[in-house]
């Protein structure tokens, strides 16, 4: 039985996986007003949380980045620290998540100065029901292996920040193919000013 179950598994994994795209123009996300899933998240002590536990407690600027290894996502992260104190006095929260091994939250936290939580997204399962997540370059491997000292995810993510509500309902995304290009603070805080008394 046990066996059956492993095979079963082993299927659905291998069927998930040859539904990611191949290029990260060509991925599908999830809309606003629909609402993100349910997963397994990583803390960086290595326990696991559900991610609808971390949503209720208020209104979230979730942040999927590619990893610690990637210069333009830790400018965002230490962009949003700069910034959290507006983000809480709004009544929001920040969680940035990735396919990262959870051992290297901490150091990525700590060289960003980052008060918020990470969180590492097992299998890049969450990535992949959001719709955001495309298969990792070969030529990106060996960097990430380099950098990581780690086992390097088959998927990343394209870069991405939502503003959800405390379900994970979908009120703002900004999704972009392009790696390099960041949503700015001004403008995230601009959209949280004005999505405030709606969430």
């Amino acid at each position: 039985m046990k066996s059956l179950s492993l095979l079963f598994t082993l299927f659905l994994s291998f069927t998930l996986f040859a539904q990611v795209p191949e290029q990260a123009e060509d991925i599908s996300p999830l809309l606003i007003g629909e609402q993100l899933p349910d997963a397994r998240l990583l803390g960086a002590d290595g326990v696991e949380v559900s991610l609808q536990y971390v949503l209720k407690q208020k209104p979230s600027v979730v942040v999927f980045y590619r990893g610690g290894w990637c210069p333009y996502c830790n400018q965002q992260l230490g962009g949003l620290a700069e910034v959290e104190s507006q983000v809480i006095e709004l009544g929001y929260q920040i969680i940035a998540i990735s396919p990262d091994h959870f051992e290297m939250l901490n150091p990525t936290a700590e060289k960003e100065e980052v008060q918020y939580q990470l969180y590492a997204d097992i299998n890049a399962e969450l990535i992949q029901a959001v719709g955001i997540g495309f298969k990792t370059p070969e030529k990106a491997k060996g960097y990430i292996a380099k950098k990581t000292k780690k086992e390097v995810t088959d998927i990343l993510p394209v870069p991405t920040v939502l503003i959800v509500d405390k379900k994970g309902k979908i009120y703002f995304e900004y999704i972009n193919p392009n790696y390099s290009t960041r949503i700015s603070e001004e403008i995230l805080l601009a959209n949280l000013k004005v999505l405030k008394d709606k969430i």
